[in-house]
């Protein structure tokens, strides 16, 4: 049965229809009652609201603004507040190191390069966004000045700047390849002579038991170590040589102190007169007049009465610890070569190991004293002497002049002057005494300078004593073109032009270029042959080559004021040691690199008799003393500038592998000038 129908709805429903038919007729025939309609409508107070609520934000966004400009503001203020401190910072720094003429000479030229590249960067960019790089402008269709000026420096740099670049650069990359031919030599000679197993062999040796043997068969040897203020470590070499396994009736040791430091002379005096108390014949000399330096001080002392009394004499550094039978290893070698004049020993690093300036360092006198030392001396008995850790016969010293005091080198003057009256060197690879190297890039840098400057002055002196010398014309042309004009001159020369100064010019000289094997694969293979003898450091190739690169400035620098006797090239500054070769450093390297069962027990006996309350007593100064801080290098940073904004110039050119080369050279400097390497100081 169906539901009743619902009358009340179906009349609410016919109303609603009608009333909504008469709306949309009076909306049709009155627009003006349709906008008022609509404003009404529950639509308006939306909009209401929404314009309310844009008002709102508006207000909230320039609070956010205004936020932000303060945070800006203060940022700016800090920014600002820290640059201001970190210039008068690096001033502060800059000038404590007072430079030299030649220094402040070399760096006013390297600023002016400095301040060029920057001006050249800033127009090839102009000239890159406007195009110009892809459909270079004549100068006949210039449009404006502007693009006339660009046109004039394109002309200029093609026809009179490119073509000289282009040439210096050819001489500088064929330097670079005969210096890489010798090294290559010197590296399959070294494999030669480990192949054939080749060193030298005395004709007699000692046996370890002293008390048994008659002493007279022990040659009369005097043992000196030249040191001046070496409150570090003259402990442990005096130590090492008191302990040398020798007839005490047999050596003297002469501990040459020039020290005026006033401490340290007492220090250094108590110390000789311990060991003097045991019986060990050990004498203190200290000089009221200090000149000549190293030289000057060995001089004196072989100037002395007793001297006449003995045959050799072995010189050490006051950071050099010999092994006890150091004196029975090296003087047999004499026995039977009457024209032998030095037998020189290796270096062994105890801090090695301490740093990445001491890793670097460790991989160059490596390849120093395993290849170039041990090549020239199986082949043609002769090297430069290293001034340390050496047996010269007295004879020898003698007949070339002895000690002399006109260069900084006084080691290598020495050894090349008793070449050419025909003395003759041995090298003893196997043989090793523990030193120290420098750990802080000023001590670094110093020692470099000293070591690039003095060659050359000696050079300049000695070229004419060369030519008129009775040597053959073989090792004439040896001395001359090989050890020094290509190891000396050539070397640092051809290093800082070709790769601080043609490099980055090529950047801006796109004309004149330098192939990617000159940049990259040769120096690379040269990096991977001065590591060979130190396989241990391979990983650190990269650091290596870059910072060879870093350090041509310095060495460049040097080479010119020696060659020219310009600025500090008759400078002495004492390598500072830190003293690092503790007893307990010494035991360690002893078991791991020496013959442990003869040397460790002695080095336990130096350090007991070295005076190990001394030691305490340094250590405390040593706290309590002024924190060392970070040195600017001035030269180091503009040239960290000039190869980063030729890295910048390289994009333009898309040149990848120069990039890169360049990019990393840079950052290198920079670490290198901020003295970022080495010795950590606050």
């Amino acid at each position: 049965m169906s539901p009743p129908p619902n009358y009340d709805f179906q009349e609410w429903w016919n109303k609603e229809k009608e009333r909504d038919q008469l709306l949309f007729s009076n909306k049709s025939e009155n627009p003006k009652l349709s906008t008022s309609v609509e404003i009404g409508s529950p639509i308006v107070v939306a909009d209401s609201a929404i314009e309310k609520d844009r008002s709102r934000n508006a207000r909230q966004l320039s609070w956010v603004y205004l936020l932000k400009f303060q945070q800006a503001f203060n940022a700016l203020i800090w920014v600002t507040n820290g640059s201001v401190s970190l210039i008068r910072t690096a001033n502060r720094r800059i000038a404590s190191s007072s430079p030299s003429r030649t220094q402040s000479r070399l760096y006013r030229i390297i600023k002016v390069f400095l301040v060029l590249v920057i001006l050249l960067l800033v127009f090839e960019l102009l000239a890159y966004f406007k195009g110009w790089h892809f459909s270079p402008p004549s100068m006949a269709k210039a449009l404006d000045l502007v693009e006339l000026v660009y046109a004039t420096w394109l002309n200029i740099r093609v026809n009179y700047l490119a073509p000289p670049l282009q040439s210096l650069a050819n001489v500088c990359i064929a330097l670079f390849l005969i210096q890489s031919v010798d090294r290559i030599v010197l590296v399959l000679g070294c494999i030669w002579i480990k192949f054939r197993k080749m060193k030298p062999i005395p004709l007699m040796e000692f046996s370890g038991d002293i008390e048994n043997e008659n002493a007279e068969d022990y040659p009369m040897v005097l043992m000196q170590i030249p040191m001046c203020n070496e409150r570090e470590c003259y402990q442990q070499s005096i130590a090492a040589l008191c302990i040398q396994d020798w007839p005490r009736n047999r050596m003297l040791i002469q501990v040459l102190d020039d020290s005026d430091d006033l401490d340290c002379q007492h220090l250094i005096k108590g110390e000789v007169q311990k060991w003097q108390q045991k019986g060990v014949r050990i004498v203190y000399r200290h000089r009221l007049i200090r000149t000549g330096y190293k030289a000057g001080n060995l001089k004196s002392a072989m100037g002395c009465d007793y001297v006449k009394d003995y045959e050799f004499v072995a010189i050490f550094d006051a950071d050099f610890q010999p092994g006890p039978d150091f004196l029975k290893k090296t003087v047999p070698h004499f026995k039977g070569n009457d024209d032998l004049a030095l037998v020189q020993t290796r270096w062994a690093f105890v801090n090695k190991d301490e740093n990445l300036l001491t890793r670097l360092q460790n991989i160059n006198l490596t390849f120093h004293f395993e290849v170039e030392q041990q090549v020239n001396g199986i082949f043609i008995n002769f090297f430069g002497f290293n001034g340390t850790a050496g047996v010269w016969r007295i004879k020898a010293l003698e007949e070339c002049g002895g000690w002399m005091e006109r260069t900084t080198v006084e080691d290598m003057d020495i050894a090349v002057r008793a070449h050419l009256c025909g003395w003759k060197f041995i090298y003893l690879n196997d043989v090793k005494s523990l030193c120290e190297l420098p750990e802080s890039y000023e001590a670094y840098k110093k020692q470099q300078h000293r070591w690039h400057s003095g060659p050359m002055q000696l050079f300049r002196l000695c070229f004419f004593d060369i030519l008129r010398s009775k040597i053959s014309w073989a090792k004439k042309a040896n001395l001359i073109l090989l050890f020094f004009l290509l190891r000396k001159l050539i070397l640092p020369f051809y290093s800082f032009t070709l790769f601080c100064i043609i490099l980055p010019l090529t950047m801006f000289l796109p004309e004149a270029q330098l192939p990617a094997w000159v940049v990259c694969y040769v120096p690379g293979l040269m990096s991977i042959l001065s590591i060979l003898p130190a396989p241990r450091s391979f990983p650190f190739i990269v650091p290596y080559l870059l910072f060879e690169n870093t350090m041509s400035v310095t060495k460049f620098n040097a080479m010119i004021s020696g060659l020219f006797k310009l600025g500090s090239s008759y400078e002495w500054i004492v390598t500072k040691k830190l003293g690092r070769s503790s007893e307990a450093d010494l035991i360690a390297f002893a078991e791991k690199e020496s013959d442990p069962q003869v040397e460790i027990n002695s080095f336990h006996r130096a350090s007991s008799d070295s005076g190990l309350s001394e030691l305490n007593k340094l250590e405390l100064t040593k706290k309590t003393g002024k924190n060392k801080k970070n040195r600017l290098y001035r030269k180091e940073l503009a040239l960290a500038f000039i190869l980063l904004t030729a890295s910048v110039r390289s994009l333009l050119s898309a040149q990848g592998i120069h990039f890169y080369f360049l990019l990393f050279q840079g950052i290198t400097f920079l670490v290198v000038g901020l003295d970022l390497i080495g010795e950590q100081v606050s």
